[in-house]
């Protein structure tokens, strides 16, 4: 099965980038194995439809995204599946939400969307622009990357850490790396 994680967000506004940040923190912090499965993590950005054609090549989506829930505070982490959201789940945690729910309901019209787990945190500050995360969501994020981290061990990959990074520090350099 080839796996896609795939972290959305827009990295200049602090919380709003915590999915891309921890896309990119797991990738660099693990090395994954697994007999029968491949994982590719990607940073999808706030590119929405643009990325139906990389989605459709996968077996299995891990979305790390903002959401926003109508019993939750900021920092909390949901863990879901996209066929059964939450009826707390508003979709409006940041700018581009809508569009990431819309791109996914297009690819189920026509049948192309692989079975979709999602991750997501309450944001606390999505418009100011800084690569600054804020305390909450840092503390969410650990919650985040050891809840996916499960998920990937009960899909049959193994793990073994590989780097001390956090995520603040690949924050920090999110806009200075390659796409």
């Amino acid at each position: 099965m080839k796996v896609l994680i795939l972290g959305i967000g827009n990295v200049m506004f602090s919380d709003e980038g915590v999915g891309v940040h921890l896309c990119r923190l797991v990738e660099q912090k693990y090395a994954f194995s697994s007999s029968e499965h491949t994982l590719t993590f990607i940073d999808g950005g706030t590119l929405a439809e643009r990325l139906i054609p990389i989605i459709v090549e996968y077996d299995y989506l891990i979305v790390l995204d903002c959401v926003d829930a109508n019993d939750g505070e900021i920092g909390d982490v949901y863990f879901f599946d996209f066929e059964n959201v939450p009826n707390s789940i508003t979709w409006q945690g940041s700018v581009h939400e809508v569009e990431m729910l819309q791109t996914l309901s297009m690819m189920d019209l026509v049948g192309d969307r692989p079975p979709t787990k999602i991750v997501g945190i309450i944001p606390e500050v999505i418009e100011d622009t800084t690569l600054q995360l804020t305390d909450a969501v840092v503390k969410g994020s650990s919650v985040m990357e050891s809840v996916l981290l499960k998920h990937l061990v009960e899909l049959g990959f193994s793990y073994q850490q590989i780097s001390d990074i956090d995520i603040q520090s690949v924050a920090n350099t999110s806009c200075l790396e390659d796409r």
